[in-house]
């Protein structure tokens, strides 16, 4: 199961990187799109249709994907001040709260997301940019990153339950 997990959270990154490089390449088409109209003239003059909205997509996506594997390697932003001064069994305590309100906070995004995704879906929603795309497509892939995310958090409790210790450390990089 473990080395299941890992991959999925693994695959979600280099889907998130994926993005990123796509965003990359769809803005410097444009921009040389640009340029090329600005050397010749009206003639030349072109654009991909609807490329911010797909940027934008893009974005959300590499956002998205790149929540559980960020979580999991440790390097989503945490303040350690506080909990860096607590006793082995206040921390993990503590560590078990958070992670089950944060556990129980995310499925509720998730579920959330994903009804609105099916609602974008029954209603037949469609973005308004000159390429109109079905908003729930986009929409699937913030459900996925929210339910990784969820994932994740919970394989964290897990492990810190069955370590009977804290696991979210400052050296949590895996």
């Amino acid at each position: 199961m473990r080395r299941l997990l890992d991959t999925l959270y693994t695959i979600s990154g280099g889907l998130a990187a994926l993005s990123i490089l796509a965003i990359c390449l769809l803005v410097s088409a444009q921009v040389g799109l640009n340029i090329l109209a600005r050397l010749g003239g009206p003639s030349l003059s072109f654009t991909i249709p609807s490329y911010a909205d797909f940027a934008g997509y893009l974005l959300a996506a590499a956002s998205f994907l790149a929540l559980a594997p960020t979580f999991r390697h440790g390097t989503h932003i945490r303040v350690n001040l506080v909990i860096s001064r607590l006793g082995a069994r206040v921390s993990w305590a503590l560590e078990l709260f958070t992670l089950a309100v944060a556990g129980c906070a995310m499925g509720y995004a998730t579920w959330y997301a994903a009804s609105l995704m099916m609602e974008s879906h029954h209603y037949g929603d469609k973005s308004t940019g000159m390429i109109a795309v079905p908003i729930w497509i986009p929409q699937v892939v913030m459900v996925l990153g929210l339910g990784l995310l969820t994932l994740a958090i919970l394989d964290r409790l897990v492990e810190s339950l069955r370590a009977r210790q804290p696991v979210l450390t400052d050296d949590a990089t895996e």
